[in-house]
């Protein structure tokens, strides 16, 4: 059976982004981004909200995305390749390809899709992770933890959602200073 994961980079203090808005702070290394594309060569379906869809639809419309590296092609590769449903009111639509948009996040939508999945399915942007964290959804945490403290910003964790953590394995270390956490959601 497929699980909802939930991965993000996070600044040291769990931010995503700090309060102007900027994550220059988590661009992965290359070492970072070789960890981000093992994971996502796993993922089957993308769950994104507005803002997060906007920001990766470079990764199919903006061929310069993926020139440079071989991880960065690797990325655009795997995204392209995956389901994407965008949750949204306010998209009139969507203009990648295997993308389809729904109007709001229903939870027995998304537990159908991912029960139905024969991959994993993410829930990307933690702005939309917070409801399915808020509906229990959520199976697994990947945290990437970025040697940066922000102070404030945007939280890759909702505030208003306990949570019981059990650590899936050791944390990763990676040479530029990251730290890669993985956790499931006790129930």
């Amino acid at each position: 059976m497929a699980r909802l994961l939930y991965s993000a980079i996070c600044s040291l203090d769990g931010f995503v982004a700090d309060e102007a808005g900027d994550f220059g702070f988590a661009f992965p290394d290359p070492e970072v981004l070789a960890a981000v594309n093992e994971d996502t060569a796993q993922v089957g379906t993308f769950l994104h909200g507005r803002r997060m869809y906007e920001l990766m639809q470079g990764w199919e419309t903006d061929p310069s995305w993926a020139e440079g590296d071989q991880g960065s092609a690797d990325f655009a590769a795997h995204w392209q390749r995956a389901e994407k449903v965008v949750v949204s009111t306010t998209l009139t639509d969507v203009v990648t390809r295997r993308t389809r948009l729904v109007r709001s996040f229903d939870p027995v939508e998304v537990a159908a899709l991912v029960r139905d999945a024969e991959q994993d399915v993410t829930v990307d942007g933690p702005t939309l992770a917070a409801h399915a964290f808020r509906a229990d959804l959520v199976d697994e945490v990947h945290l990437l933890v970025a040697p940066a403290n922000v102070g404030r910003g945007l939280k890759a964790l909702p505030d208003d959602v306990p949570l019981a953590l059990d650590l899936l394995r050791d944390p990763r270390r990676f040479a530029g200073g990251f730290l890669g956490l993985r956790y499931a959601v006790r129930r």
